[in-house]
């Protein structure tokens, strides 16, 4: 039986929705307290630049949580995507049989 993969949310969407909305920071605000361009933060947000060690230890101090939250979002996004675009060519790969 195929398992059927569901997309997870782009770490940038999290951001936004739990954490900036919340807050009532805009993503200019943001930018200026992590000291990066307000583009960075503008294309997390889009989904269009993944969060990276450096934005996640970043995001991680100035919301005073663990890093590995921001990049266990961005892996599992990741995993997710990679593995919808990859579903026909591995389900042509045969496991090893160890018996």
């Amino acid at each position: 039986m195929a398992r059927r993969i569901v997309p997870n949310y782009h770490p940038g969407e999290v951001l936004q929705a739990r954490y900036l909305f919340p807050a009532g920071l805009s993503a200019y605000a943001l930018a200026r307290k992590l000291h990066v361009s307000p583009s960075r933060i503008e294309r997390i947000i889009a989904g269009r630049l993944p969060v990276t060690i450096d934005t996640a230890l970043r995001l991680a101090r100035f919301f005073d949580m663990d890093p590995h939250y921001w990049l266990q979002l961005q892996q599992d996004f990741d995993l997710s995507r990679i593995s919808i675009s990859m579903q026909t060519i591995l389900a042509e790969i045969r496991p090893l049989n160890y018996s």
